[in-house]
């Protein structure tokens, strides 16, 4: 993992973003957020087990289906599969070191 802030890189409403190998930082504070740094390793580990362009398609693709289903850009965001398993792990520090392989497939159309 290797981080990058920038304000310029992340968007104006995001803290972060995983962009594997990157974590992009939207502050240099932010790195001492462990929940924040640990929910986007969740996603560092979802991207390189899709072997990354393919997580990007099935991320967009879920969240296109979701905001026509939900018709709400938040509540489409937080119900896609990878953010669903981030969000829920976050404060779980010891997560990734038990994580199953493709566990995000466990959260796919569960509603939160």
């Amino acid at each position: 993992m290797i981080i990058i802030t920038s304000k310029y890189l992340v968007p104006k409403d995001y803290a972060a973003i995983a962009l594997f190998p990157f974590l992009l930082l939207r502050h240099k504070s932010y790195s001492k957020n462990k929940v924040l740094i640990n929910h986007e390793k969740i996603h560092l580990r979802q991207q390189a087990e899709l072997l990354i362009i393919p997580f990007y398609i099935w991320y967009l693709a879920e969240y296109f289906m979701l905001l026509i289903k939900l018709r709400d850009k938040k509540m489409a965001y937080r119900n896609i599969s990878f953010e669903n398993e981030a969000y829920i792990h976050e404060s779980d520090f010891e997560y990734l070191s038990k994580r199953p392989l493709w566990n995000f497939r466990n959260y796919i159309f569960s509603q939160k």
